[in-house]
């Protein structure tokens, strides 16, 4: 998949909670500086990444999801897998530590308690 998809609390549950693959969600604003420069490693992720799908939630029209992740800055991505957050990035990283804080560099990645 090479295209991120926009994701509203209408279709946030069908396109990420439901969704059979992995999922890194990126919460967004227009106006930040930071988040235009990590949707073009975003997008590079895609490309390299087929696996795994790419949502878009821009936290100025969608203030409930912001909230129920709690977002608290921006950028934020989160790696969805079966449903549950289970990497999450905030502020902008190149891509290879992005790959790697999220668990795409192909090593498993440790858990860390919440």
């Amino acid at each position: 998949m090479s295209k991120a998809v926009q994701v509203t609390t209408a279709t946030f549950e069908e396109q990420v909670i439901l969704s059979e693959q992995p999922v890194i969600v990126d919460f967004y604003a227009d106006w930040c500086g930071p988040c235009k420069m990590l949707s073009p490693v975003l997008e590079q992720l895609a490309l390299e990444h087929t696996d795994v799908k790419i949502a878009k939630v821009n936290v100025d029209e969608e203030p409930a999801l912001a909230e129920r992740y709690r977002v608290r800055g921006i950028p934020y991505v989160a790696m969805f897998r079966n449903g549950k957050v289970a990497e999450q990035v905030v502020g902008y990283k190149p891509k290879a530590a992005l790959e790697a804080d999220l668990g795409l560099n192909g090593a498993a990645k440790p858990v860390t308690p919440a």
